[in-house]
């Protein structure tokens, strides 16, 4: 889920090089806004990777209307840039962002970041008494008008394998098979709006984030419904047939595997390797959850690639080259997996978290890979956490070294279910935000179909 935020703007300083400008700290995020905003006011702060609705943007006249200067008197002309559109000259007589897009990145303006978008909360008035709006609350509708969601740029889903649906057979009509424990992902919220989900004296791991794509296996309950002729049944009062047994199950973030061929890549056949190699090694009721890093088959790799000037700054070409490639150190055609979480379900659904720890250990049995962690720590407070964070959460990834690192995850592993919290760094967030509109990789929230193997 996406959210934005309402909050007061503490303190604001002189852009550095741009005298129109000031810069301010929300959320801990660095904001570039105009003179017109001052300390003390309130706002709604919208975090990178986010979309205003269309009726919002409009509504506030922050999208581009371009009118032909023909239509214009020569007051309106003044001072603006006149374009070219379909071979008519025209003028934006309205906001900055893309009609279609509406879309808030991170970006450098002159030299300063920019993380996120501030709006008066007087943007809200159509929609809700802003009054009634206090710091800290989080906004996505209002009264069923919605104001933001998450940005998911719209493409051409690869089905170049034409395998990418089921095809249901005779005797899936006469039987259905379900996995009611198989638990999915968690999507991981973000640091700077959970302060308050930390305790003195919790149990903290810093560990890294990687760019990839989430898959899971299990050795979990398996609940076969047979139909039973509905003219018998109902003459003899019979139940349909129930059978539940152990099978082996792979999934993705959401959803499980069917078949291998088709799917957003166009083949699911890089993950069979790691569903065959958790295959045996997993215990009843166990459940891995991955990373999937590096590439599919042949030269596409997991994750967009991006331009490095595209990010228009030099220090960061200099460092990383040309090109961004989330390869994490594999080579073309080769990928990796790395273990974030594991949990035990027995047949009544009662599922135990494995402390990180753990985790580790029982990985290392298995010979699978982990998460790289960077420290463990006790909290004590925000502050101190926070400086921790700061020194692992940016520069060059640990295991890729040729690409930037996405960030980090906090986790608190003291809680009986998993708990955890993610912090990106700001590079990375400008890579992703232009990686969204020119890569032809999915969002990993895409739909996948489900592999099942006997289990032991």
């Amino acid at each position: 889920m996406y959210f934005a935020y309402v909050t007061t703007l503490k303190e604001l300083h002189k852009h550095s090089n741009a005298d129109r400008l000031l810069t301010t700290s929300v959320f801990g995020n660095n904001v570039i806004v105009d003179l017109n905003y001052h300390e003390g006011q309130r706002v709604i702060y919208f975090p990178v990777d986010g979309q205003l609705s269309e009726e919002f943007a409009t509504d506030n006249n922050l999208v581009k209307k371009y009118v032909p200067v023909s239509e214009l008197d020569d007051a309106q002309i003044e001072g603006k840039q006149i374009i070219q559109k379909d071979g008519v000259d025209v003028i934006n007589v309205g906001g900055y962002m893309d009609a279609e897009k509406r879309n808030i990145t991170a970006l450098k303006l002159r030299g300063e970041k920019s993380d996120g978008l501030v709006l008066p909360i007087e943007t809200l008035s159509k929609y809700v008494d802003v009054t009634t709006l206090r710091d800290g609350d989080m906004i996505s509708v209002i009264d069923g008008h919605e104001i933001c969601r998450k940005y998911i740029p719209k493409r051409k889903r690869n089905n170049s394998s034409g395998g990418s649906k089921y095809k249901v057979n005779k005797k899936e009509l006469k039987e259905t098979v379900s996995y009611p424990l198989f638990v999915e992902h968690i999507d991981t919220q973000q640091l700077a709006f959970n302060q308050n989900a930390f305790r003195e004296g919790d149990t903290c791991y810093i560990t890294l984030k990687m760019h990839g794509t989430s898959q899971r296996t299990a050795n979990t309950l398996q609940i076969t419904k047979k139909r039973r002729n509905p003219i018998l049944k109902k003459l003899f009062k019979l139940r349909d047939k129930q059978t539940r047994k152990y099978q082996y199950i792979t999934g993705t973030r959401r959803t499980t595997l069917r078949e291998y061929d088709g799917g957003y890549y166009g083949s699911n056949k890089f993950r069979q390797k790691y569903h065959d190699f958790f295959k045996d090694k997993l215990p009843k009721g166990c459940e891995v959850f991955y990373e999937v890093v590096g590439y599919t088959e042949g030269n596409q790799t997991i994750m967009g690639k991006c331009s490095n000037k595209l990010v228009k700054d030099k220090d960061f070409q200099k460092q990383y080259g040309k090109e961004t490639v989330f390869s994490y150190g594999c080579e073309v055609g080769e990928n990796d997996a790395y273990v974030y979480r594991m949990i035990m379900m027995n047949e009544d659904g009662i599922m135990v978290e494995l402390p990180w720890e753990q985790v580790q250990i029982e990985a290392e049995k298995m010979g699978a890979k982990c998460v790289p962690t960077f420290e463990k720590f006790i909290f004590t407070t925000w502050d101190d956490l926070m400086a921790r964070v700061e020194k692992y959460y940016d520069g060059a990834d640990p295991i890729g070294k040729t690409h930037v690192r996405e960030g980090v995850v906090i986790r608190i592993d003291n809680r009986p279910s998993f708990t955890a919290y993610k912090h990106k760094n700001f590079s990375f967030k400008c890579l992703e935000g232009i990686i969204k509109d020119t890569s032809d990789m999915p969002d990993m929230e895409e739909a996948e179909e489900l592999i099942v193997e006997d289990a032991i």
